[in-house]
């Protein structure tokens, strides 16, 4: 069973930039469709980004499209979140999560992903 860990979160101001980073291990990475998701405070946690086993398909949500980017490197089972032009309304925890269906629109749902790392918080100030 893979295991996920995720870094890179922190407190940025409106309009700036942020990296995060999904480092997976005791599996093998390739097999898995990776997600992004959030939740902020008292609020559901939301879909952001999916990419596909091998990284040529994507797609992400209306509220960070052109402003987020999803991208993998298999050789360092790593799945990244590049965040650009940061509001406060990003402000949650960002979870990663690992899914064994192949790359599809129903990935969109957190319903469809079998392992989930612990989370980094994202906090924008205003």
């Amino acid at each position: 069973q893979v295991q996920l860990v995720e870094s890179g979160g922190g407190l940025v101001q409106a309009g700036e930039s942020l990296r995060l980073s999904c480092v997976a291990s005791g599996g093998t990475f390739s097999n898995y469709a990776m997600g992004w998701f959030r939740q902020a405070p008292g609020k559901e946690r939301e879909f952001v980004a999916t990419i596909s086993r091998g990284g040529a398909s994507t797609r992400t949500a209306d509220s960070v499209k052109d402003r987020f980017t999803i991208s993998r490197d298999n050789a360092k089972n790593t799945v990244y979140l590049q965040m650009n032009s940061l509001k406060p309304d990003d402000t949650a925890v960002y979870y990663c999560a690992a899914a064994s269906i192949p790359w599809s629109w129903v990935l969109i749902s957190r319903r469809n992903y079998n392992v989930w790392g612990q989370g980094t918080w994202v906090t924008v100030s205003s």
